[in-house]
């Protein structure tokens, strides 16, 4: 068993450095694969983030590791990783030598079917692995308006470069429940609901909306849904969306360090009461939902590493999972050309932030009911310590 953890980590390490620095690819190559039926490609339904774009290239979500960890595919033709292909298979390399071969992760059932007004469900939920599906309502931000964009974001970039070819929309709620029950049925049992800045009100009647139309069309009280949303000014909001139905809520704060948090994100102190009000919306949101119930999210690399690491665990100590992702200089950001961190800087932070929240007592289940995807590194950690990957069984039968 502990051989097998050790090979696991050397592949974490791998997902982690490829995560960070790109994969390098032909494109060509990906022509040889089937988007329509067999593999899931990439969609633009939030964020760019591959580090150029791409517009009328199909490229694959991501892949998996010999032992089960699914690495996302990013796209840099800088980087020492690279997607090869030879003999009718694809391998992953690091400067020209196989690290090891891969399988492209499989498409699901639903992204073969429509909702009733014949949108394609693939353009209203991503599947994000593992019985999780994301949603993002509106792929665009109104702090554009106002010029206070947060620097590190390119929602607003990805809309007006993919839009048209991709078609993104505005989601309504009888599309989002149709997907959801579509999804539901084929085995999934996560929904996470987030989009752009709207104003406060419309936000909140929109996520009622949805949450009543998910519950009518899957027949779920409880359908596992997570609302992210910006602090509402008045707290009193938060309680609608657990009256809603939603068992998480998320505020992403993205910067601990008050000073950085007002530059790198202007719109969120302008309207969401500044870095203070985040953290007291924060407070009562764990108040409300519970303990390993609301989720938050630091980007990490723009601000020093304790900085975050105090974030984290100031808010694990008030019930709060704070994940801590690495930032990628997104395309079309205001950061773009800006370089993260060291992917060695990243992996140590997620070991850490991963200590903090077991120490905190949360639980694999709490991570995964509040996250967006559960393939991040604090989620792989806890998969390999707590021995939840498939190849644990296989290798114990």
């Amino acid at each position: 068993m502990s051989d097998l953890k050790s090979q696991l980590y050397k592949e974490l390490e791998i997902k982690n450095a490829s995560s960070v620095e790109g994969i390098r690819v032909n494109p060509a190559i990906f022509k040889k694969l089937n988007f329509e039926k067999k593999y899931q490609k990439q969609i633009h339904v939030l964020f760019e983030m591959d580090h150029d774009h791409h517009v009328g290239i199909d490229f694959p979500i991501g892949f998996t590791s010999p032992n089960g960890l699914k690495l996302p595919f990013r796209w840099d033709n800088r980087s020492a990783y690279s997607i090869e292909y030879e003999g009718g298979g694809y391998y992953l390399a690091r400067k020209g030598e196989e690290l090891f071969p891969i399988e492209f992760l499989s498409r699901p059932k639903y992204y073969g079917l429509k909702t009733s007004d014949g949108s394609e469900m693939s353009h209203v939920a991503t599947y994000t692995r593992e019985g999780t599906i994301f949603v993002a309502y509106s792929n665009e931000c109104s702090l554009k308006e106002k010029g206070e964009d947060c620097l590190y974001c390119n929602i607003n970039s990805t809309k007006d470069t993919y839009g048209e070819d991709e078609g993104i929309f505005w989601k309504q709620p009888k599309q989002i429940a149709e997907t959801a029950a579509a999804a539901y049925k084929d085995g999934a049992s996560h929904i996470t609901i987030t989009g752009g800045f709207i104003p406060e009100r419309r936000e909140v009647d929109y996520y009622i909306d949805v949450a009543d139309a998910i519950r009518e069309h899957t027949g779920l009280d409880d359908f596992n849904g997570t609302g992210v949303i910006g602090a509402p000014l008045d707290l009193g909001v938060i309680e609608k969306y657990k009256e809603a139905g939603y068992r998480t809520i998320a505020m992403n704060i993205e910067i601990w360090d008050k000073n950085i948090f007002q530059t790198i994100c202007p719109g969120k102190v302008s309207s969401c009461g500044g870095w203070d009000h985040w953290v007291r919306a924060l407070e009562h949101a764990a108040d409300v939902f519970g303990h390993g119930r609301v989720r938050s999210n630091i980007v990490a690399g723009i601000e020093p590493k304790q900085s975050t690491l105090d974030g984290v665990e100031y808010l694990a100590s008030k019930g709060v999972i704070c994940f801590a992702g690495a930032w990628c200089p997104n395309p079309g950001s205001q950061l773009e050309g800006h370089r993260t961190p060291e992917a060695e800087w990243h992996l140590d932070m997620a070991k850490k932030v991963a200590a903090i929240h077991r120490k905190a007592g949360f639980t694999y289940d709490q991570l995964y009911d509040c996250s967006a995807a559960p393939t991040g590194l604090t989620h792989d950690i806890y998969k390999i310590e707590d021995g939840l990957l498939p190849v644990f069984n296989s290798k114990a039968a």
